[in-house]
């Protein structure tokens, strides 16, 4: 009994002093492999158009210019967000403390 105490004592600590924040891994494009699928050549021109408007001096650019830009990069982001909707698992800190609290009752 004191030997199964200090087993669940352990595990909770372990698991409350892991980092289990939701996070998600997303590939990088620039250094990845060559491209295949069309989805991900798009991804990949719309990456460096943004880079593209990043490097460029705003200053010399027109009102009208400057909005056109604008709504550029927001429709690009737009285009970015409805495409990579599958990038990863989220597991929130409460699910995790839940699922370590179900092992630690089923075994």
């Amino acid at each position: 009994m004191k030997l199964k105490k200090r087993f669940i004592t352990i595990t909770l600590a372990l698991a409350m002093t892991t980092a289990a924040f939701a996070s998600e891994v997303k590939p990088s494009l620039r250094n990845s492999n060559p491209i295949e699928t069309p989805s991900a050549v798009r991804a990949q021109e719309m990456l460096t158009r943004l880079e593209t408007i990043k490097a460029m001096d705003v200053n010399t650019l027109t009102k009208a210019e400057k909005k056109s830009l604008r709504r550029e990069v927001k429709s690009i982001k737009k285009e970015m967000k409805t495409t990579n909707t599958s990038n990863g698992v989220y597991i929130s800190v409460g699910a995790a403390i839940i699922i370590v609290l179900l092992l630690i009752l089923i075994f």
